[in-house]
């Protein structure tokens, strides 16, 4: 059997390969440090994902045989001026949006950034017939009054959904089969519409890894360790290095984790033939990261829908490794084209820089964004006041509040996790989360929800 993988696969393809069929401790370190698995790790040591960009040889019982890389990353800016990369851009973006969407009854899920705007200009241009839609979070940011003008500029159907609080509990067994436990179970909040999708339209529109591919990391030229710990940096979550090392040291793994973290990083990023340093780790981000995390819960989308990612198609891949990269910094080429094709669009609020547009974001600094500073953190306070609170991540809905607490009591207790985590460990995590900071301990809560919903998994296999 031979299979080859995409640049930026949508799904992990599972491969048998030599060795005991027993835990990878070691890869689920990394995944309670991370939120995901890195390269080809999964929870079983006799089990691999296959490598992006290559062509794979199996036999019959699916035990990868070998292995080639058929792409791999690179630097080669070409030189073009700022208005030729635009003009490639729009006709190699719309060209793929068309291709991908031409017939169809477009779904297009709508946020108040750039990527999902990008892809409302090309669609419209391409005449496409759209139905989008946004969601915000309960006593959240109205995401979702952005996401509507975007979608009355270009004439697009539109509906509104809100993120309610403790859906989850509904939708946990369905979630852990849909991404197999290979993510945390609060980052994919598309999962609280999941039963909506259906009846939206023909295919998915998705705007995903265009804000890794179309922005720099903006550094100096780094050296190897300055570079790894850049990555280290980004990879780490807050709460996740804690975690990784009382497992490692409770598992009685050799040396400790966060040497054998950094020396599998510093390995995979040697084998990026990029001198560049911001080119260097875009590359990095789109052969590790993007595989192992985004494209995990795209099956919650696919599960119901044909998905198609403009961004993760290989021509965009390989444009993107011969655009000067002083080009994308700030999301350069995608703001031009939009305020080039649409400047209506360019004039509605871009979330991260609210309460400015893509025309005058550059004035969001003080003095000219304090007033909406000041009067945001009152509102805050007076929600806050009420009892109310100012919600920015998902946990906060599904994990906070006594019967939020009570299901995630029954999930981390009830599912033998204690075979694979010591029972102590789970305790004091959960005691922390509910009288301590949430937010320094809400990661490894969410970990030690998806080992305990795998351990429940693996043992009704």
């Amino acid at each position: 059997m031979e299979i080859k993988t995409p640049i930026i696969p949508q799904k992990q393809t599972f491969a048998k390969v030599e060795g005991p069929h027993e835990l990878n401790l070691e890869a689920i370190c990394v995944f309670a440090a991370i939120g995901f698995f890195l390269d080809q790790d999964t929870y079983w040591k006799d089990e691999k994902i296959l490598s992006p960009a290559s062509k794979h040889t199996l036999d019959e019982s699916r035990k990868l045989l070998n292995s080639k890389s058929w792409f791999n990353w690179y630097y080669l800016p070409r030189d073009i001026t700022f208005d030729q990369a635009l003009e490639e851009f729009t006709t190699l973006f719309e060209q793929i949006v068309k291709e991908q969407t031409q017939d169809k009854k477009v779904i297009l899920p709508l946020s108040g950034g750039i990527d999902s705007r990008t892809q409302a200009v090309a669609l419209k241009r391409n005449n496409a017939d759209v139905f989008a839609y946004s969601y915000q979070f309960e006593n959240g940011y109205a995401e979702t009054k952005i996401a509507k003008q975007i979608a009355k500029a270009c004439q697009f159907e539109f509906k509104d959904y809100t993120i309610p609080k403790g859906y989850l509990w509904n939708e946990i067994d369905t979630l852990a089969k849909l991404n197999n436990c290979f993510s945390d179970f609060t980052a994919p909040r598309q999962m609280a519409i999941y039963n909506e999708f259906q009846k939206m339209g023909d295919v998915f529109s998705l705007g995903h890894w265009g804000d890794v591919l179309f922005d720099s990391f903006n550094l100096p030229e780094l050296s190897k360790d300055a570079q790894v710990d850049v990555l280290v940096n980004k990879l780490l979550k807050k709460g996740g290095l804690e975690l990784a090392s009382k497992l490692w040291e409770a598992w009685n793994l050799p040396d400790n984790f966060e040497a054998y973290f950094r020396a599998r990083i510093s390995k995979l990023l040697k084998g990026i033939e990029i001198k560049d340093t911001n080119a260097k780790l875009r590359a990095f981000k789109s052969m590790y990261w993007a595989p192992r995390w985004t494209s995990v819960n795209l099956s919650i989308f696919s599960a119901v829908k044909p998905i198609t990612l403009p961004y993760y198609d290989h021509r965009m891949c390989k444009f993107i490794c011969t655009v000067p990269e002083e080009y994308l910094i700030n999301r350069q080429l995608q703001i031009a084209y939009i305020k080039t094709k649409a400047p209506e669009l360019a004039k509605i609020t871009w979330q991260d820089q609210r309460p400015f547009n893509l025309n005058n974001f550059h004035l969001n600094r003080a003095p000219y964004n304090l007033p909406y500073r000041i009067s945001n953190k009152i509102k805050r306070m007076l929600k806050k006041a009420i009892g109310q609170g100012y919600i920015q991540r998902n946990w906060e809905l599904q994990f906070v509040g006594k019967e939020n607490e009570e299901k995630l009591k029954d999930q981390l207790f009830n599912n033998n996790l204690e075979d694979l985590v010591p029972k102590a460990m789970v305790k004091d995590y959960y005691d922390l989360f509910l009288k301590d900071d949430k937010v320094q301990h809400a990661h490894p809560i969410n970990i030690l929800l998806v080992l305990s919903k795998f351990n429940q998994m693996s043992k009704n296999e």
